[in-house]
């Protein structure tokens, strides 16, 4: 098997993996808030953060090198996380994903600002376009109506949006174990402030979901990175849009959902404006900071680490690289 070939499958491989621990968080949602859901998550990946800071022995601090980036950052990924599990409650898991695949389009618009991108006209047309398939999505004005679930879905993609950009501009100074931490931290003593007042008892079935959901998100991250190790970007980024087929199947088989023509429709419009951004930021010409295939990950929500620090690791101890 060619090594092309190999990162394609697994890329499918990591985008099945998050697909399978959104349908925990769904099922989870059914009976507990997103704070609820998300302070037991941070809490079951706290064991393996803690053995990856005992294995780290390099010299430094966690005190970060851009503070205020850093705690924007932090902030921004646990606003996402809340908002984005609480989406998945609200809404089928198909249109949950057809919004926040909109993600690539708005880090190609905040990347304007604040890294000094520039977008020429195709890929400003690309974004334009993507984002009336977000309103097809939508549909404001007309069907089931624009719900509080539609709204934190798509405040959470803007989150998303605005922590995979802060990562781009300042993740070449910090070290990986503080864009990993202060997430994880501020998810944990967040979630437990809120705790008390929307806290429903849990079974062990229940917390054991909650460990599954770690578990997932460690070995979808694992699964990424050997993606991108083993075939470019351009590749590997496009393969996340799969994760539609996976709401498809998943949404009918235990939530009794199915896609209806808007989402369809705009899905695919969302898709093919995607794909087109991320070949166009493939040609070294047209992008210096390229912030959509630079991204190993989907959005960061701060319950587990991100794929980016796994890759910095095993960069660093890697005696061929």
């Amino acid at each position: 098997m060619n090594s092309t070939l190999r990162g394609a499958l697994l890329s499918l491989l990591a985008f099945g993996l998050y697909a399978t621990h959104d349908v925990v968080v769904k099922l989870l949602g059914e009976s507990f808030t997103s704070f609820q859901i998300m302070f037991f998550s941070g809490l079951m990946a706290f064991p393996l953060v803690t053995l990856m800071l005992m294995g780290d022995r390099r010299d430094g601090t966690l005190i970060p090198a851009h503070p205020w980036w850093s705690a924007l950052r932090a902030v921004s990924a646990v606003a996402t996380g809340a908002m984005g599990f609480y989406a998945f409650s609200q809404l089928p898991m198909a249109v949950c994903y057809a919004i926040f695949f909109a993600m690539p389009l708005l880090i190609t618009l905040m990347a304007i600002p604040l890294l000094g991108e520039k977008v020429g006209i195709r890929r400003g047309v690309a974004v334009v376009v993507g984002l009336v398939g977000v309103l097809i999505v939508l549909r404001p004005g007309g069907g089931q109506g624009f719900t509080l679930g539609h709204l934190a879905a798509v405040g959470a993609s803007f989150t998303g949006a605005l922590t995979s950009v802060i990562v781009r501009k300042i993740g070449q100074d910090e070290r990986s174990v503080v864009l990993m931490l202060y997430p994880m931290v501020l998810t944990f003593f967040a979630m437990g402030a809120i705790l008390p007042f929307v806290y429903v008892p849990m079974t062990v079935t229940d917390l054991a979901l909650s460990a599954v959901m770690a578990f997932l998100g460690l070995l979808a991250g694992l699964a990424v990175i050997a993606a991108y190790r083993a075939a470019p970007a351009v590749i590997v980024a496009p393969m996340q849009y799969s994760q539609i087929i996976w709401a498809a199947v998943y949404g009918w088989l235990f939530f009794q959902e199915s896609v209806d023509l808007y989402t369809a429709v705009g899905s695919a419009v969302i898709i093919a404006s995607g794909v087109y951004i991320v070949l166009r930021e493939g040609t070294p010409s047209v992008s210096r900071t390229r912030p959509v295939t630079a991204s190993r990950s989907r959005m960061e929500v701060g319950t587990h680490p991100k794929p980016a620090f796994w890759q910095r690791r095993s960069d660093r101890d890697d005696p061929t690289g």
